[in-house]
């Protein structure tokens, strides 16, 4: 459409100036050239407006002096586009300039008593036309500043709302659910605790019920502390992963921690992503897979964070565990980034985490 309005208008400057009396030879060659200039340059109004401005300037002041007595669309377009996006201040120190430069130019060029009351004329309906264009572009930047802000509070508004739904819910399952399952879970430990004390065995539902009993605390745990984040609390990163291993050490699991490469600002949604892989990787490694040993490696390299998180663990090929709840939230977050996640046995015992996320770093 710049392109279309940018022909149309030097199509209107040039016919209307071929169209009334207008010099010839090098003069009318040079003015047409102006006019048609000043026109086509208008299919760059929303790229660089203040340079069309100038540019549309120039030329109305070129075709003028060359003999061409036509109003200045090209230059009222431009002026309706920088006022558009804002540029109130220059456009008005470019417009009182040319509304100088153009009436000396007019007088200069005009024979006798009547070609510069001619002039001055034309000189008022410009000015009037400029007001014009400035108005209309203030008055289109002023309604689309009024929808941004409609907009923006609409979108605050339902951010609003949907955090306190979400601290709604939070309540909900922490008054429903958090009770019955710590009450299950005491009661399958303490039942664990008697049968051993006894010498009984334990039967294999017990247990279930003891594992699931825990593993649905933390999990409801971890669930109820996302849905009372209302993002306030500044997000765990890469500078925090060296507080996870201490904790996994305190739990008595020799963690070594390892990071290669020239370190460098990552965005906030990858360090807070490779902070929960290891988070999860760890507490994974202390309670399911009886390991002794952990290494945790993070790796920059040019374009890619890589986390990798190793144990020592049960797991093998033939006994693979079941994913759950936390190495589904791992791959939903790297995949959300647009990485790659492998969490699988070694080839000896133990399991390993390996994740990729891409970076995209300032040059």
């Amino acid at each position: 459409m710049d392109w279309v309005v940018a022909v149309g208008v030097a199509a209107l400057l040039l016919g209307t100036g071929l169209s009334g009396e207008h010099p010839a030879g090098a003069r009318g060659l040079l003015g047409s050239v102006l006019l048609v200039a000043g026109g086509l340059g208008l299919a760059f109004r929303r790229r660089a407006p203040l340079v069309v401005l100038a540019v549309t300037g120039l030329c109305v002041v070129g075709y003028q002096a060359a003999g061409y007595e036509v109003l200045a669309v090209s230059y009222l377009v431009a002026v309706y586009s920088a006022v558009r996006v804002g540029h109130r201040a220059l456009t008005v120190t470019a417009s009182v300039s040319l509304l100088t430069v153009l009436p000396l130019t007019a007088l200069v060029l005009s024979d006798g008593p009547a070609g510069q009351a001619l002039a001055q004329a034309r000189h008022v309906l410009e000015i009037a036309w400029l007001i014009a264009a400035f108005a209309a572009g203030e008055a289109l930047r002023q309604a689309e500043r009024r929808a941004d802000e409609a907009e923006r509070t609409r979108e605050e508004t339902a951010r609003r709302r949907a955090d306190e739904e979400r601290l709604h819910i939070a309540r909900e399952l922490h008054d429903s659910l958090t009770h019955q399952i710590s009450v299950i879970k005491v009661q399958s430990e303490v039942a664990v605790h008697v049968a051993r004390r006894r010498g009984e065995q334990v039967s294999e539902p017990l247990l279930a019920i003891q594992a699931a009993s825990r593993e649905a605390t933390r999990e409801l745990r971890a669930t109820l502390e996302a849905l009372r984040d209302d993002g306030t609390t500044p997000p765990q990163g890469l500078e925090h992963v060296p507080e996870l291993v201490a904790g996994a050490r305190a739990m008595g699991l020799d963690t070594t921690l390892t990071i290669d490469g020239q370190r460098y600002d990552v965005p906030a949604a990858v360090g807070r992503t490779a902070h929960r892989i290891v988070q999860e990787a760890l507490t994974n490694v202390a309670r399911h897979a009886s390991a002794t040993t952990a290494t945790v490696r993070i790796e920059y390299r040019s374009h890619t964070l890589a986390i990798r998180v190793d144990d020592d663990g049960k797991a093998t090929h033939d006994s693979v565990p079941p994913p759950g709840l936390g190495l589904l939230g791992m791959r939903e977050r790297v995949i959300a980034l647009g990485g790659r996640l492998h969490a699988e046995p070694r080839t000896e015992r133990g399991f390993t985490v390996q994740a990729e996320l891409p970076v995209e770093r300032a040059s």
